[in-house]
């Protein structure tokens, strides 16, 4: 075999599109005697696997840049991953495009158009042809995910160390027109100011719209463990007993904190304490809704009627 070839070959794991075998000399008759005697398989109608058997998540990402063409990279969650992004691993593999009508349909591939530059787009890092980190994740957010999710990406980039809300912020400027740009930017400095002091200042301001008295803040508490507790936030009713607000500080979280903080709660309810708990993404985008159960709770305020 041409050593050109098998150093394309080992590079991109054993798959190959067809036009580059034809720049090497192997033409579709050869292709299809390969095939018949069992050594080739033919994962797309365009790209030819050298190997047999089940492909690995490297191959098959692979198999969706070689289909695409040339001008094609690995876009979406499966960029993220690429760059390092945990807890968000889908087995759909998304490829940016120019025209996603271009090419037949390959099953298990998201096919996603963008008519920004692919040069300016484009990592650096070695492997198939891959979106950097900070437009992936924001075209992603801003046109595949629904609001919630897209919201949770965004964060888990920051909380995860993969990038700032500083660099996140100047892609949102690169990337305009972007869906959802002005919430996703709230998203992103609350998530780049710190879970704890973002929190605050967005309870602050809930409070300030619908009248509602500011809570006592980090109360510390004995939980019916017997461990020292700060609760986020209290508010004394009417009635005397105490109401807490917990806020889950991240979007996403990983599914063992998760079960901490429904530990964390439980313990720490009485019989003149109840505890009630909110999402950061609520916190910062459902406000009004959030301060209409905490009203209905018995904290003293104003909300509109939800009909309204």
């Amino acid at each position: 075999m041409d050593p050109d070839l098998e150093r394309l070959l080992t590079e991109q794991h054993g798959l190959v599109a067809r036009r580059q075998l034809l720049t090497h000399g192997i033409d579709a008759d050869r292709v299809r005697n390969q095939v018949a005697a069992g050594r080739w398989m033919l994962p797309t109608p365009r790209v030819v696997a050298t190997v047999t058997g089940t492909l690995t998540t490297e191959q098959r990402q692979w198999m969706a840049v070689l289909h695409a063409g040339h001008r094609s990279m690995l876009g979406g969650l499966t960029a993220a991953a690429r760059h390092g992004l945990t807890g968000w691993e889908t087995p759909v593999v998304t490829v940016l495009v120019d025209d996603e009508l271009a090419f037949e349909p390959v099953r298990g591939v998201r096919f996603f158009r963008s008519r920004r530059p692919f040069d300016l787009l484009r990592s650096p890092r070695v492997g198939p042809p891959t979106c950097r980190l900070e437009p992936a994740v924001l075209l992603h957010a801003g046109y595949v995910a629904d609001a919630r999710a897209a919201h949770g990406l965004v964060a888990a980039t920051i909380q995860q160390r993969l990038t700032t809300s500083t660099r996140l912020v100047e892609w949102i400027d690169v990337l305009r027109p972007l869906r959802r740009s002005r919430p996703l930017s709230a998203t992103i400095s609350h998530a780049g100011a710190g879970a704890h002091s973002a929190a605050e200042r967005a309870v602050n301001r809930m409070c300030r719209a619908h009248g509602m008295p500011l809570p006592n803040r980090q109360v510390e508490r004995i939980d019916s463990a017997g461990q020292r507790r700060f609760t986020d936030c209290e508010w004394r009713l009417p009635d005397g007993t105490t109401l807490v607000l917990e806020v889950d500080g991240a979007f996403h979280m990983e599914v063992r904190q998760w079960m901490e903080d429904i530990r964390r709660a439980r313990r720490l309810i009485a019989r003149d304490r109840v505890v009630v708990r909110c999402t950061a993404y609520e916190l910062l985008h459902e406000p009004d809704e959030l301060a209409r159960d905490l009203v209905a709770l018995g904290v003293p305020g104003r909300v509109p009627d939800a009909a309204a």
